[in-house]
């Protein structure tokens, strides 16, 4: 218990009274009292602030350590004796120099531990993986890693300080020749001020730190121990402002399961399946139930129901948990007892050539060292040749003898690196006699050589302490890099739109002629199924046009007369639209899409006219132009009563148009004469395979230009395949070596080694199943793919090993000549009886594709300029 907490209530006041007198100072100013802050008040708040900045929070730039972090790790060299030490006691000797308790050692020295670098652990240290706690201090042990023991320590160059007490001596900053800084990362939160320096690679910080001392550009990329997928495309070098994307790694284990192998940093399994749960729970996800697999690795099985789209529970759990979560890093350290605010390029560059310095240092007490026995095993040598031992009982007195040592060694005072001195003599008196009379002078010449080669050598790494400094860094690699491979996958993210991936869980009614939309209004009529985050598009009959948010009921007018759920990037929704103009005006026909509009603003459609409505309307998708029957009324002599009008003669364009004129007469009726079909070219699909998703925005290869009913050929490397509509959200797995539009009359060619007859197989098929994932190879655990072709006539070279010496001669099969088109589960025809070395695939050869083969698209050609138009959003127009 503190000092504070033993004083009565009568000597605490006391104390307020005494310290209220010292500390403030009363001005009468009428009937208010100003009162000053002086004395220590003024600044015990800078202190405080000062030293949580500088004592607790926030490592150094020299070393990377944290003040406590640092002395744990003094605390583990002085206890080193290579055997493990329990951590409580690490932490009992800590104490001696840190004086926060033992709570935040033994935390520290846990999260140290858990970084799988410095500390070499043995027992329950806890899992970052799960989120579980380590066990007790006094039930785990610990010792230095070799690493540290390397790169650490060299107590002839640490700066050294006294402990709080000042009973002992501590390391004001250890003489770390690593950027051990960015390869632990920091995490800190002071007063006013916090720091969140990210992890990053051990191989690639020691490969940037050669290209800092070679004069080479760098970058770098954190990198984090929960493996997972990051986009550091937002990274701003890990200063204030950046940020960094990362998701969790999940497959499709099949049509009803889904698996996550990796977690983001910053999460766990727990936090990440306590946010799936949630979200499920709020209906943004529909999910059967969670399994927890995770050991060593994780595995978190993730059960869908029936029906639920994969695909889209994917993009869901990146849009609604913690599968995605964004890092924001924050370069802070402390330098010369100043918070200094830097990127991590920087502090990689004044880590390594604080590395440069610290190497070079040693190089210099090395060859000091190196000197010093030098000179006194010259002194030594001759010492004991001139037998300057022999006149010793002729001087009584110290002084006299030196003198006459001094003088002996007069003739060879060139020879020496330095001035002789009365401890260099003193340690010649000392010398044993059993030594001089065993005394070797070959030894000694040869002892002397070798002690000038590593004085040569190390002067040269001195003349050359770039060079040496780049070939410590590459020995650290090469001694301690393996295993330490990069574990987070870098890669650019797609944005995923939320409401495309919400579940929609909620029903969508409108009352029509009141002009209520909501999802409370049960009795009344259903529109869709919808989620709380969808926007709503509603149509009026005077011609308005409103676009709000989904509510439990929002009056948005009376007389709707369509509604729906708005998507704004939609633009194939085409709108085709006749209206009156005015109570009596003339009739207008227009095509037009929506986007861009403000949420709960109102939009007129007509031209503005008061008592304008729609006469006639459709919603079309895929931008179907219908044709459609005007019947006027029978006023005066009109000759023309009845007549067509066809949506596909107009061009689409803006909601504000105000369209085409269609009759300044009445009209009486408009009837559907003949159902539209697409107005606008099939649309381009390209797959961007560095995002490895589709997208109709020109990146990456182009996938070729799809109508509603065409679909997408999948081959992976497992020997499975599926043909499925191209959805932008559908993911596509890594061993994926086909993409392509499916034609479906076009055989598929492949060649595969059967496992169980150990015998090369080639087959030639159709797809006979859409949307299914289905095997053409056959199911032994041995079977693999080899090649796989969608050429019309593919040619493969066979290469054979060499068989006693002989080479024998590869072989070319033209595999439409080779073998028929059959069936889809067929096993195909035996490709060589002979052991295979390689199997190479070669140019196809020339083929005549069908007539019943070429896509529609193709067969008449490039469309013509002149019919083509684009709307005012750039939209093509076929008429």
């Amino acid at each position: 218990m503190d000092e504070e907490e033993n004083i009565n209530p009568e000597e605490q006041q006391e104390v307020q009274k005494t310290e209220g007198e010292h500390f403030y100072d009363h001005q009468e100013d009428g009937n208010d009292t100003i009162t000053k802050v002086t004395g220590m008040y003024k600044d015990w708040f800078l202190d405080y602030a000062s030293y949580v900045i500088l004592e607790r929070a926030v490592p150094a730039i020299e070393d990377g350590f944290k003040p406590v972090q640092r002395r744990i790790m003094h605390s583990l060299k002085e206890l080193d004796d290579g055997r493990y030490n329990k951590v409580a006691n690490v932490v009992g000797h800590t104490m001696q120099y840190h004086p926060h308790g033992d709570a935040s050692i033994g935390d520290a020295m846990v999260q140290i531990g858990q970084k799988e670098l410095l500390i070499d652990c043995q027992g329950n240290w806890g899992n970052i993986l799960t989120g579980d706690g380590a066990a007790a201090s006094r039930y785990i042990e610990a010792r230095l890693s070799k690493f540290a023991l390397e790169v650490l320590y060299s107590p002839k160059i640490t700066d050294w300080g006294v402990s709080y007490d000042g009973r002992r001596a501590e390391p004001n900053n250890l003489p770390v020749k690593f950027p051990l800084l960015l390869a632990q990362g920091a995490e800190g939160i002071a007063v006013g001020l916090s720091t969140k320096v990210l992890p990053h690679n051990f191989n690639e910080l020691i490969d940037a730190s050669i290209k800092i001392l070679k004069g080479k550009p760098f970058t770098l990329y954190p990198d984090f121990m929960t493996q997972g997928i990051a986009d550091v495309t937002n990274y701003n070098d890990g200063l204030r402002g950046g940020r960094v994307r990362v998701r969790a790694k999940i497959a499709q284990l099949d049509k009803n399961t889904l698996v996550i192998t990796q977690i983001p940093f910053s999460t766990n399994t727990t936090t990440l399946i306590d946010s799936i749960l949630k979200a499920n729970d709020k209906g943004k996800i529909k999910i059967k139930k969670i399994e927890d697999n995770t050991a060593a690795e994780v595995e978190i099985l993730i059960h869908l129901f029936p029906g639920v789209s994969p695909d889209k529970t994917i993009d869901a759990l990146f849009a609604f948990t913690a599968c995605e979560t964004s890092v924001a890093p924050l370069g802070c350290v402390i330098e010369d007892n100043k918070p200094l605010f830097i990127g991590v390029s920087d502090m990689l560059k004044i880590s390594t050539h604080r590395t440069v310095d610290l190497l070079r240092q040693e190089l210099e007490i090395q060859l000091e060292e190196l000197k010093n026995k030098w000179h006194f095993s010259t002194l030594e040598k001759i010492f004991i040749r001139e037998e300057m031992y022999i006149d010793f009982k002729l001087y009584s007195d110290k002084e006299a003898l030196y003198k006459y040592m001094y003088d002996q060694f007069e003739p060879f005072k060139k020879a020496f690196v330095r001035e002789i001195n009365d401890d260099d003599l003193q340690r010649l008196t000392q010398i044993p006699m059993i030594r001089i009379t065993r005394f070797d002078s070959d030894k000694a010449d040869d002892f002397i050589a070798k002690l000038e080669d590593e004085m040569k050598e190390v002067e040269h790494h001195l003349a050359h302490i770039i060079d040496f400094a780049i070939a410590y860094f590459a020995k650290l690699k090469e001694k301690y890099g393996k295993g330490r491979e990069r574990q987070t996958e870098l890669r650019i993210f797609d944005d995923i739109e939320a409401t495309k991936v919400v579940l929609r869980n909620t029903k969508l009614y409108v009352n029509r002629e009141e002009g209520f939309v909501g999802t409370s209004l049960k009795k009344d009529e259903y529109v869709t199924d919808c989620s709380d985050i969808d926007d709503v598009i509603v149509f009026l009959r005077d011609g308005s046009m409103m676009v709000t948010k989904v509510d439990a009921k929002t009056f948005v007018g009376k007389d709707i007369i369509h509604v729906a759920i708005f998507d704004k990037s939609d633009k194939r929704t085409i709108y085709n639209v006749i209206y009156r103009d005015g109570k009596s005006g003339p009739s207008y026909i227009k095509r037009f899409n929506v986007s861009g509009v403000t949420r709960d603003k109102l939009y007129d459609l007509t031209n503005g006219a008061k008592g304008s409505q729609i006469l006639y309307f459709t919603c079309n998708p895929n931008g179907e132009a219908e044709v459609v029957t005007i019947i006027l009324r029978q006023i005066g002599s009109i000759k023309k009563l009845k007549f067509d009008i066809d949506f596909a003669s107009l061009a689409i364009k803006g909601r504000a148009s105000k369209g085409n004129l269609v009759s300044k007469y009445p009209i009486k009726k408009i009837e559907i004469k003949e159902k539209g079909i697409s107005t606008l070219l099939p649309r381009k699909v390209w797959y961007d395979e560095t995002v490895q998703r589709l997208n109709v925005d020109a990146r990456g290869e182009l996938l070729g230009e799809f109508r509603p009913s065409d679909k997408i050929l999948i081959i992976h490397q497992s020997g499975k395949l599926k043909v499925i509509t191209p959805e932008l959200s559908t993911h596509f797995d890594p061993d994926m070596v086909v993409l392509e539009k499916w034609i479906p009359k076009k055989p598929i060619s492949a060649i595969y080694y059967d496992g169980e007859k150990e015998r090369y197989y080639v087959k030639r098929f159709l797809v006979e199943t859409e949307n299914k994932e289905e095997s053409f190879i056959t199911e032994h655990p041995n079977s693999q793919l080899e090649i796989v072709s969608t050429d019309y006539r593919p040619v493969v070279e066979l290469v054979f090993p060499k068989v006693k010496g002989v080479q024998k001669e590869s072989i070319t099969v033209d595999v439409e000549d080779f073998i028929a088109v059959k069936g889809f589960k067929a096993l195909g025809n035996q490709l060589t009886t002979e052991k295979l070395k390689q199997i190479n695939m070669l140019e196809p050869l020339p083929y005549e594709i069908p007539e019943e083969v070429i896509p529609e698209e193709v067969k008449g050609g490039t469309t013509d300029e002149g019919d083509v138009h684009l709307d005012e959003d750039g939209q093509v127009i076929l008429f």
